[in-house]
């Protein structure tokens, strides 16, 4: 196997910056807004108060499903102000 089929081979799975969602810039958001919402998630389980539960489940779990950097930090921002902004 030579190099540009090795290439050709991780374009396909997804694992080449350009051709998948791979990039440093997206793991670190996942990074990120996964342990603050982990942390908020901890938080609403322990005060037993369902929105920053129910926050902190969709932080951990949203960025599987945007591969776009940019609208990663925009809705990550958007939650963990949420938390701080929404209160009730």
């Amino acid at each position: 196997m030579d190099t540009s089929q090795i290439t050709a081979l991780l374009n396909t799975v997804g694992l080449m910056t350009g051709g998948g969602g791979f990039n440093w810039p997206n793991l670190i958001g996942n990074g990120l807004f996964s342990i603050i919402g982990l942390s908020a998630f901890v938080y609403g389980k322990k005060i037993k108060s369902a929105k920053p539960l129910v926050i902190g489940l969709v932080l951990m779990i949203y960025p599987y499903f945007i591969p776009n950097t940019v609208l990663l930090y925009l809705v990550g921002a958007a939650l963990t102000a949420a938390l701080f902004f929404w209160r009730g």
